[in-house]
């Protein structure tokens, strides 16, 4: 006997997946690409080799404030550089870099500088 709600099997996606790019394709990728020539700000050398989260946030926010080729204020551009690289590195990035570049998220929010506080329910017009 049969039930109104007999389960089919589930169907299996077909997923089309890339095959693993090696570092020698690494040139064929967009990101890679990126890095290399983006001249969205000039990053002070080894930025990104730092040990002092501080120090990160600093040159960030210093580089994105002197670029006069950036698209919005400078630290969303300096933690829009610092995410890219956080999530181009990937599983590659080791547990205390990693840590090191979170920190300096952390770091470059409190250099944020701040805005006027907006009361509760009043919008602008």
């Amino acid at each position: 006997m049969t039930t109104a709600r007999e389960k089919k099997p589930a169907a299996k996606r077909s997923r089309s997946r890339r095959p693993t790019a090696s570092k020698s394709s690494s040139y064929a990728r967009w990101s890679g690409r990126v890095t290399r020539t983006s001249n969205a700000l000039d990053l002070r050398e080894g930025v990104f080799t730092l040990d002092d989260p501080h120090a990160i946030a600093k040159s960030l926010l210093r580089s994105a404030q002197r670029s006069r080729r950036r698209k919005s204020e400078p630290y969303r551009s300096a933690m829009s550089m610092l995410t890219f690289y956080i999530n181009r590195a990937g599983s590659g990035l080791g547990r205390r870099r990693r840590g090191i570049l979170e920190r300096a998220k952390d770091e470059l929010r409190a250099l944020k500088p701040r805005t006027k506080a907006r009361h509760p329910g009043v919008h602008d017009r």
